[in-house]
């Protein structure tokens, strides 16, 4: 069944670096908050089937090699009437009604497609699952960049789609190596990469509007890292990293102390054969003043 729901949906905008802007109101052409649960389940599954190669194929007694003539003869040897050895019957023989490779393809009508994926974004707008981005601009890939967005966001645990604005290499290339994450222009995603998705992330241009740029702003207190680890604002260092500069610090304090170990060790040793000498350099000295 539909669902419609007549109030404007909002959503939740930050800039490319992790900085909270004013929620936006989402174009109402498109957000109109329909949710048509059979348009998307038949797009999900014409996509999946679509997937499918269905390339499975055996052989029949026709296309078997060898078994031209007759095994033995028909009559006489007391055994069953064979004509070839290629019958299904015989080992190697062919098989029947086995698969012969087939198409699973489904197609779905454009308005259906339209409606569907208009569906999906209208309920991960109304699960608080849709978040605007103002503006995706990388001058180079950088996944640290976007991995440090995820984790401002708070989003590092769940499966994110980033929806750009055109083909952009850079971000696509940025989120290549993330396991949870999916880059792909705003205009070639489907039904199934929404519904895939936990939380999708839009770039403003790509709904129609452009935000205004906002300054960068570094919250005080602390927040989350994209690996869920605890880091401070101001400082920029990851509980992960005070915890490694941490154990570096308590591996150098060992080692100094088991040299200067070492080293009390070995001036205790050197002490008793200090004094052996010095008693027999006397003993030396004293017999040479008694000859004399």
């Amino acid at each position: 069944m539909a669902e419609t729901a007549t109030q404007t949906l909002k959503a939740p905008a930050y800039t490319a670096g992790g900085t909270e802007r004013e929620r936006v109101d989402l174009p109402g052409d498109l957000f109109d908050g329909t949710i048509n649960m059979p348009v998307m389940h038949q797009a999900v599954k014409a996509f999946l089937a679509n997937q499918r190669l269905g390339l499975a194929y055996t052989r029949t007694r026709g296309l078997v090699t060898g078994g031209n003539q007759k095994p033995w003869k028909q009559k006489g040897t007391g055994r069953a009437r064979q004509g070839s050895r290629r019958a299904p019957n015989w080992p190697g023989g062919g098989t029947v009604f086995g698969p012969t490779g087939r198409k699973y393809g489904q197609t779905v009508p454009r308005q259906i497609r339209a409606l569907a994926r208009k569906s999906a974004l209208n309920a991960r707008a109304r699960e608080n699952a849709l978040i605007v981005i103002d503006n995706f601009n990388y001058d180079a890939p950088s996944t640290k960049q976007l991995v440090s967005l995820i984790g401002a966001l708070g989003i590092a645990q769940k499966k994110i789609l980033v929806l750009t604005d055109g083909l952009k290499q850079n971000v696509f290339l940025s989120g290549r190596n993330l396991q949870r994450v999916h880059v792909m222009p705003y205009s070639d995603v489907s039904t199934y990469h929404i519904l895939w998705s936990d939380v999708v992330l839009i770039e403003s241009n790509a709904l129609g509007y452009a935000l205004e740029a906002v300054e960068e702003k570094r919250e005080a207190g602390v927040k989350r890292d994209a690996g869920g680890g605890k880091r401070e604002a101001g400082s920029g260092k990851s509980a992960r990293a005070a915890k490694a500069e941490a154990k570096a610090e308590a591996k150098s304090a060992k080692k100094t102390a088991r040299k200067a170990a070492t080293h009390r060790a070995e001036a205790k040793a050197a002490k008793p054969k200090a004094k052996a000498a010095k008693k027999s350099s006397a003993k030396k000295a004293g017999g040479k003043k008694k000859g004399k």
